[in-house]
């Protein structure tokens, strides 16, 4: 990665309507990173809406494409153009079907794995920028895909997916740092499952000894 400005850019459809929908948890996690380092925002430009900022010492340019989901690259495309920002130094935070929910990767370049917001900043910018694989998990069925990522968060999501963008915004800089392997593991380890802590040992249990340095139960 340069030194220079980074782009993240947040995949989803823009509107009310949608706000709450599976497919726009790249929405939900780029507006989580922009809370947390209080990047200003409010601007529209290049098809979007626009936060910058500083996040340790890199530049951030925060994007929400308005575009609606199947022309993201239209907006990516014209902010990275713009800002001379190389694919390399631009994160794209998306909905992944094929990943469990809560589950996160990340990866650079790659197919579009029928995704259309991936597809269209494939055609309209590059294909070898940085994605953050946000894990909604897949309905089973794929008549019902449509549906499913076009529905809202239920109530048994949202147990991870608060915690899930508290973790992608506190260890983002790890990933502006050039260490996606890193943002990932502790992202991770942040929505790992607390594990129960050892029983102490009974103070009341007899130990014998056999030999130096040698304790038999």
């Amino acid at each position: 990665m340069g030194s220079g400005r980074v782009l993240l850019v947040g995949l989803g459809n823009p509107g009310p309507k949608y706000a709450g929908n599976r497919h726009n948890i790249g929405f939900m996690a780029v507006d989580a990173i922009t809370r947390r380092y209080r990047l200003a925002g409010g601007r529209a430009r290049f098809h979007g809406d626009i936060a910058s900022g500083r996040i340790d010492d890199r530049d951030v340019l925060v994007l929400k494409p308005t575009t609606y989901m199947n022309d993201s690259g239209v907006s990516v495309g014209a902010a990275a153009r713009f800002h001379k920002i190389p694919p390399e130094d631009v994160f794209v935070f998306h909905d992944e079907l094929d990943l469990a929910a809560g589950r996160l990767r990340v990866k650079r370049g790659g197919g579009a794995a029928g995704h259309n917001g991936l597809r269209s900043i494939d055609a309209h910018f590059a294909n070898d920028y940085w994605r953050v694989r946000l894990g909604i998990g897949h309905p089973g069925d794929k008549r019902r895909v449509l549906g499913h990522v076009l529905d809202d968060f239920d109530d048994l999501d949202r147990q991870w997916l608060e915690p899930l963008l508290d973790a992608v915004a506190a260890f983002v800089p790890m990933l502006l740092a050039d260490d996606p392997p890193a943002f990932a593991s502790k992202v991770a380890a942040a929505l790992a499952p607390e594990r129960p802590k050892r029983e102490k040992a009974n103070s009341e249990r007899q130990t014998s000894t056999s030999g130096p340095g040698k304790d038999i139960a």
